[in-house]
């Protein structure tokens, strides 16, 4: 077996590290915080203010971060000559600042497969601000273009950041809902990266460890949101997860995660998990996905599947498409639209059949 790994990202971990921003931008004249919205209310990002003094925002993001959002963030990295970008936030934030931080005039070239991401961008430094997307030490950034309607990634080397500072005292008032979600994400990452056919020893290793965690502490994070320790594990869990999953790449989890959130608007996190036990049966044959369930400690793919679907009704996450009323049409725009490129990581090869009768059995209908 040849593989090949590498991990540029330096990241530092602890509680109360977003201290050390003031030394990592010692040498930065112009900075730029790409925050959510909501941390210019809840007062964080007054907090890093008060570390580095008053730093221009840009906060004109959405859930799921807009092409035009990166073009106007971009133009304004230009224009105020910025040379280090912080990222605040979950995927939203950090996708848009590492796809902002090549300046480009056009997101949509990049988006569209037009133009090759070049070399030459700032630097970013991610402060994620929940346990869940890992985008903090991976070279990828989900976008969305409304216009055509399309949500896939880019991913480009020039995206990863050059530092991941990961505090797990930020995440403690996360909500029960973004606890749940984002921590099914993070479940789905190292799963998808363990089985992946890209998959490789040193981030098989991350993606078992990261799995322990998150079914030992997610629960717990999500009934008492200021248990310390259950946050410091799910933040761990969650940069784990970005290593195991940033070489191999997910698979047919996120694959259907596009059109669940594009069309039926289901959070990225919850739409991943979604499918996350059905995949485990589908994949039941495969060698790897044997050894992963032993390894976790179960006798059989069908009982870590069934742990995957009580922890999804534990966290009152999604755990069907009932709601949506499929229709027959609808079905078979799900299946098409689901043939992303990660679909092809999957283990097993994900015809339309399989993604009919998983569509049929989410929506509640027989064929």
């Amino acid at each position: 077996m040849n593989w090949n790994y590498i991990q540029p990202v330096e990241i530092i971990f602890g509680n109360g590290k977003l201290s050390e921003l003031a030394k990592l931008t010692q040498k930065s004249k112009h900075i730029l915080l790409v925050s959510d919205p909501f941390f210019q209310q809840n007062g964080l990002v007054d907090k890093i203010k008060s570390i580095l003094g008053n730093i221009l925002v840009f906060d004109e993001i959405s859930p799921n971060p807009d092409v035009k959002e990166v073009n106007r963030c971009s133009a304004l990295i230009r224009e105020k000559q910025i040379d280090t970008i912080l990222a605040l936030g979950g995927g939203s934030s950090m996708d848009l600042a590492k796809a902002a931080s090549i300046r480009a005039e056009r997101m949509e070239d990049y988006h569209d497969g037009k133009k090759v991401v070049p070399a030459d961008h700032i630097p970013v430094i991610a402060i994620p601000t929940t346990s869940g997307t890992g985008s903090e030490v991976t070279s990828v950034a989900v976008l969305t273009n409304r216009k055509t309607g399309k949500k896939a990634p880019v991913v480009s080397d020039s995206f990863y950041p050059k530092v991941a500072l990961i505090d797990p005292e930020i995440t403690l008032s996360l909500p029960p809902y973004m606890t749940a979600s984002t921590g099914i994400d993070v479940l789905c990452h190292a799963v998808e990266g363990y089985w992946s056919r890209g998959h490789q020893p040193i981030c098989d290793a991350l993606a078992i460890h990261a799995i322990k965690l998150v079914l030992q502490n997610l629960v717990n994070a999500c009934h008492n949101g200021k248990d310390k320790e259950a946050r410091e594990k799910l933040s761990e869990a969650s940069v784990i997860a970005g290593l195991a999953f940033s070489l191999p790449k997910t698979t047919a989890c996120h694959a259907c995660s596009f059109p669940l959130t594009n069309i039926y608007h289901i959070p990225h996190g919850e739409a991943c998990g979604l499918t996350l036990d059905y995949f485990i049966k589908i994949n039941a044959g495969d060698k790897r996905t044997q050894e992963l369930v032993h390894c976790l400690g179960y006798e059989t793919v069908n009982d870590f599947a069934n742990t995957v679907k009580d922890l999804k009704k534990e966290l009152h996450l999604r755990i069907n498409l009932e709601e949506f009323s499929l229709s027959e049409d609808e079905i078979q725009e799900l299946v098409q639209l689901s043939h992303h490129p990660n679909l092809n990581n999957n283990p097993v090869s994900v015809t339309d059949e399989i993604l009919s009768d998983l569509y049929y059995e989410l929506g509640g209908k027989k064929k």
